[in-house]
C-alpha cells in the first residue's frame, strides 16, 4: 500500500530524473534536483521569478501536504532566493489535469550575474506535513488545474 512519495511526472519518463532523496537518517528534507539545465538571470526589478522544473510529483495522504524549502547554502553561495519564501504542494496537486502535478521552485538570482542551473543540480528541499482544519471549516472546492489554480 502506497502512502506517501515521489513519482516522475508525465513528460519526463526517460529523461534520467532522479527521484528525491533524504541523505542522511535524521534529514526532514529529501534533495531535490532540477529536471533540465536553465539559467536564473540576475535580478532586475519588476522581473518575475524562474520557474526551475523539476520533473517530480508527490503523493500523500489527504491531510498532508508537501512544503518546498531553499537549500540552506543557495542564498549565500549562488545568490537564489525562493520568491514565495516556502512552497505548497497539496496532495490534491498529484495528478492534475494541466501538468500531472509536477512541481517547480520559484527562483530569484540576486547576485549580479546570470546562473546556470544544470539538470541533476540539487536545487532544494522537500518535507512531507500534517496539517489540521478548524472545527468549523466548510471548505468544498476541488482542484481543476495546476500551478496557481486554486480558485480558478
Amino acid at each position: 500500500m502506497r502512502i506517501r512519495g515521489f513519482e516522475i511526472a508525465k513528460g519526463f519518463e526517460n529523461q534520467g530524473i532522479n527521484l528525491p532523496v533524504r541523505k542522511t537518517k535524521k534529514s526532514a528534507g529529501y534533495d531535490v534536483e532540477a529536471a533540465e539545465d536553465c539559467v536564473i538571470p540576475a535580478y532586475k526589478f519588476g522581473q518575475k521569478p524562474t520557474l526551475v522544473k523539476t520533473g517530480i510529483k508527490a503523493y500523500m495522504p489527504d491531510d498532508e501536504y508537501l512544503m518546498l524549502c531553499n537549500r540552506s547554502s543557495n542564498p549565500g553561495k549562488k545568490g537564489l532566493v525562493m520568491a514565495n519564501s516556502v512552497g505548497i504542494i497539496d496532495s490534491d496537486y498529484y495528478g492534475n489535469p494541466d501538468n500531472d502535478g509536477a512541481f517547480m521552485y520559484a527562483f530569484y538570482n540576486f547576485f549580479d550575474h546570470d546562473l546556470e542551473i544544470k539538470k541533476g543540480d540539487c536545487i532544494g528541499q522537500a518535507i512531507f506535513q500534517k496539517y489540521y482544519v478548524t472545527d468549523d471549516d466548510k471548505a468544498e472546492g476541488e482542484r481543476v488545474g495546476g500551478f496557481g489554480s486554486t480558485n480558478k
